[in-house]
């Protein structure tokens, strides 16, 4: 039976996604779980796998395009099947009945570079040539039919006035969120002793049988999902003018990678042990700095945390992720001298700042968090959050 291709949804409330590239041409073969096509949303460029093996068929949507969720976009064909013909859709404006010739399809990928169409890629060289901000147009191919290689891009230099594809994604949403959503901030001072004296508790324990060791982001993912159970509105989303709440607590880490910035996802992080979560940040966040991140690794996030204390940061305010309603900015751990009982003592402090949507938190609601929060980090004893 042919299998369709659709426009997949990758995230909340997603209407449409871009195709950015097709990894395999019409006519050609492909296993089930192999890297069919890269699909943009709002936050990131995902590669998608093939749901089936087949020859790639009836392609109705070409590079660039903007399809509607859940739209077919091509099909997966057995030896003897042809696709449907009957299907009518509209594809960035154009109403499409059926494939192109595939004749024409394949002729059109393999004009050679320079003369206006599009390229014929290794996949290698689109994952470079989006890294670089290369147009690609302009590089001499020395692969079969002219096709551009990895070696051919190798030699280039990224553009100074062209940023990569998803440094420019970054920016739009960022740009989108600090326009659009009314933020204000919140900064508190906590003292990190108890923190420190659980790490290092843990680390004399060892890693876990994966390797992994905890950090401190992963006690804070930890902390932040046990203790936003008690304040829905910091697990809540402004969507189409009302307050979404969320059923599950999943933890968005933001990562810093070459190409801009992500947020892969710990999903239920309320029902993980801290070793759990090691190991799963340590997964999503390799899968990202890989160029590898699957559909799942960014879906469902209902808020964030941004941790900057690795590079000697002490605190700032972050934008809001949306339509998550808070983003938490959190500081380095370092020795400062504070008044205790009415006496200057050194301990380790952190500088958090919560970053919130007014349209769903409030300032007190806001500060409601950031209170029991501290207390978990000045008292971890107090939350439980399991350790195997």
């Amino acid at each position: 039976m042919a299998t369709s291709v659709i426009m997949p949804a990758l995230e909340m409330a997603q209407e449409t996604g871009k195709l950015v590239t097709w990894y395999k041409r019409e006519g050609e073969a492909v296993t089930k779980g192999e890297i069919l096509m890269a699909i943009e949303t709002d936050k990131a460029v995902i590669e998608i796998e093939a749901e089936a093996s087949g020859t790639l068929a009836a392609v109705r949507a070409q590079e660039g395009d903007v399809v509607t969720v859940g739209h077919v976009i091509a099909w997966l064909l057995a030896p003897g099947e042809t696709a449907p013909t009957d299907v009518v859709q509209t594809v960035s404006g154009r109403q499409t009945t059926g494939a192109p010739p595939q004749a024409q399809a394949v002729a059109a990928a393999q004009k050679p570079a320079g003369t206006g169409e599009r390229a014929l890629l290794s996949p290698k060289a689109r994952r470079l040539a989006a890294e670089r901000g290369v147009d690609v147009r302009a590089v001499h191919g020395s692969g079969p039919g002219g096709a551009v290689v990895a070696a051919d891009l190798e030699a280039t230099s990224p553009s100074s006035e062209q940023p990569g594809q998803a440094w420019r994604m970054m920016a739009d949403r960022v740009t989108a969120s600090w326009t659009s959503v009314p933020h204000f901030f919140l900064t508190r001072d906590v003292d990190a002793t108890g923190m420190a004296a659980t790490r290092a508790r843990l680390a004399l324990q060892g890693p876990n049988e994966a390797g992994d060791s905890v950090t401190y982001t992963d006690q804070l993912v930890a902390l932040v999902a046990r203790v936003i159970g008690k304040h829905p509105r910091l697990n809540a989303s402004w969507v189409d003018g009302t307050i979404r709440y969320h059923n599950e607590i999943n933890i968005g880490i933001a990562t810093a990678v070459e190409q801009g910035l992500v947020v892969p996802v710990i999903h239920g992080a309320d029902h993980l042990s801290i070793h759990d979560i090691a190991k799963r940040r340590r997964e999503v966040i390799a899968r990202a700095k890989a160029g590898r991140l699957q559909p799942a690794d960014l879906a469902q996030g209902t808020f964030t945390i941004s941790n900057l204390g690795m590079f000697g940061v002490d605190a700032f305010s972050a934008i809001v992720n949306a339509p998550q309603a808070a983003i938490l900015a959190v500081g380095r751990i370092a020795d400062r001298v504070v008044a205790q009982e009415g006496r200057a003592v050194v301990c380790p402090r952190m500088t958090l700042t919560l970053s919130c949507d007014h349209r769903v938190v409030d300032g007190a609601r806001g500060a409601e968090f950031l209170r029991d929060l501290a207390d978990g980090i000045e008292h971890p004893e107090n939350v439980s959050v399991a350790v195997g």
